[in-house]
């Protein structure tokens, strides 16, 4: 694999750690958009009782093909470097300027929608009715209020592999699907405290998630590939309930650095919302900015063009 196409993946690895940051996309969207979620989802479902054999019997460079590392190694690395180094720049734009980024992601994400929607090749009832199941599953994620769960070890690690099932699936946030088991705040104490014993049974719960949810995926995408793709385009479509630019805070929560956040949101008009707040709702802006996130994918769409047809050449 050559430099470039390393340096590529690494950058779309990137997006989708800075996705991962923002409370309610998901790095399964950037993926899925970036035209690497197939490969994704098949390199990460190589870690089977193949790869422990090679494993373990030290032949790592064996180990290293058949697990795609020339493709996973730049994609991971992109994804934990915008995770250290962007999270807090993100965080201050969604305290600072939180209308202006949530329009953003809205535009993109309707982009994101209809590019996806040119990978299935023939709409038909049952499509349809794909789409429609992802629409309303996504939404009701979305609105669902977050519930008190026990603390037991089996629901931390059962917590960890629906969460990172959840990051990898188009537009449902694995952050609010810990929100929503009631186990957010729970783990986010853990990872600040150090506590090892809980970090490691929720870490395995999310390797055991992401291997099985991989091969799930994967088999579901080479058998049924349109409907597949119409129920992860309605994931996107439903998430965008989560990704409206004005809401009302209905109830909030103290995070693990005793800071008060928002933990269930109504979405209003932009009209409430300065009503409601004494706060322009910057609607211009707010507008220019989903017009930009619209046109980002699409120029990105247009570079992978013209990108194929140089290498064609």
């Amino acid at each position: 694999m050559n430099l470039t196409r390393s340096f590529v993946l690494a950058l779309k690895g990137c997006a989708m750690g800075m996705a991962d940051v923002v409370p309610g996309v998901s790095g399964g969207t950037i993926a899925f958009i970036s035209g690497i979620y197939e490969e994704l989802l098949d390199s990460i479902r190589r870690f089977d009782i193949t790869a422990l054999r090679l494993l373990a019997k030290m032949r790592f460079a064996d180990l290293w093909r058949h697990v795609n590392g020339p493709f996973l190694a730049p994609v991971l690395l992109g994804i934990a470097v915008a995770i250290f180094s962007l999270a807090r720049l993100m965080t201050y734009l969604l305290g600072h300027h939180p209308i202006a980024i949530w329009s953003f992601f809205f535009g993109l994400i309707i982009a994101s929608v209809l590019l996806v929607a040119r990978q299935i090749g023939r709409w038909k009832w049952s499509t349809v009715c794909s789409f429609a199941v992802g629409v309303v599953i996504a939404w009701w994620i979305t609105v669902a209020t977050p519930s008190e769960t026990p603390d037991t070890w089996w629901f931390i690690m059962l917590s960890g592999a629906i969460a990172i099932c959840a990051m990898i699936l188009p537009g449902i946030s694995g952050a609010f699907i810990l929100l929503l088991l009631g186990k957010y705040q729970y783990i986010m104490q853990a990872v600040a405290d150090l506590n090892i014993p809980v970090i490691a049974i929720f870490v395995v719960g999310v390797a055991a998630g992401i291997i099985s949810f991989s091969h799930l995926l994967s088999w579901l995408l080479k058998r049924w590939h349109d409907l597949t793709v119409a129920a992860l385009m309605g994931f996107m479509v439903g998430s965008l309930n989560k990704v409206w630019p004005w809401k009302e805070v209905v109830e909030t929560f103290v995070d693990s650095h005793g800071k008060v956040q928002p933990l269930v949101e109504s979405n209003i008009t932009p009209g409430a919302f300065e009503a409601l707040y004494d706060k322009p709702a910057l609607l211009t802006e707010a507008i220019v900015l989903c017009v930009v996130g619209f046109l980002t994918i699409y120029g990105i769409e247009q570079l992978a063009h013209f990108v194929q047809k140089k290498r064609k050449h």
